[in-house]
């Protein structure tokens, strides 16, 4: 099995993991313990109208802060303590990656890394591509860390360069803590008063859940 690591940009035909590390991979793969499903939207304006058609919760973020007038931000431990039929979720990266993504797709964090990697292993032909969400276009620290801790759990397959070096990169858990909760992200969710937030989205292997995405829709995958 070939692993691959990619910016942004998806290629494979075969099976993508997107990796949105901070937040909204931690927040999909939480709210799926007490939602049946959620619609990631890329616009505010389709969230808000969308929500209202589906009597749906409706979480999001621009630039890691809670859209006004939303019932919830991106934040996984706000979202942790409600539940429904329908969450609606807008992000500045995440939900924007999505709908890039044209192969078979499974949303991968800190949280499910093990997880993930295994059903990928078992749904993809031949070809595991992961997919750091980055911010508007650029490479994020977290993201990278977050990939490599999947791919920890794939390192048996054949990883290509970059896969190599975010193994390498998550072997030192201590140092993988310290970065993230160091990187510009984290310091712009603290400022916000979300610090809590990136120590959650920092657990490892706390879910077994696996969220796919298909036809603009997330579910738990069985």
């Amino acid at each position: 099995m070939r692993i691959s690591l990619t910016l942004e940009r998806s290629y494979s035909n075969d099976l993508s993991i997107m990796v949105d590390a901070l937040r909204a991979s931690a927040t999909i793969t939480t709210a799926l313990q007490s939602f049946n499903i959620i619609r990631p939207v890329k616009d505010i304006k389709d969230a808000v109208e969308l929500a209202k058609e589906l009597n749906a919760i409706l979480a999001g973020e621009r630039d890691g802060a809670k859209i006004e007038g939303f019932d919830v931000g991106n934040s996984p431990l706000d979202i942790k303590e409600l539940g429904g039929d329908v969450l609606v979720l807008t992000t500045t990266n995440g939900t924007r990656i999505l709908e890039s993504m044209s192969a078979k797709v499974l949303i991968g964090s800190f949280l499910n890394a093990s997880a993930v990697a295994q059903r990928a292993v078992e749904l993809a032909r031949n070809h595991i591509e992961i997919v750091m969400a980055g911010v508007n276009g650029k490479f994020v620290i977290e993201d990278f860390l977050g990939a490599g801790e999947i791919i920890s759990h794939l390192k048996d397959h054949e990883l290509d360069e970059m896969a190599q070096a975010a193994l390498m990169a998550s072997s030192d858990k201590y140092m993988v803590d310290k970065a993230v909760k160091n990187s510009q992200s984290a310091v712009k969710l603290g400022a916000l008063g979300l610090g809590k937030d990136v120590q959650y989205s920092l657990k490892r292997n706390i879910y077994n859940t696996v969220p796919i995405y298909k036809d603009g829709i997330i579910k738990a995958l069985k």
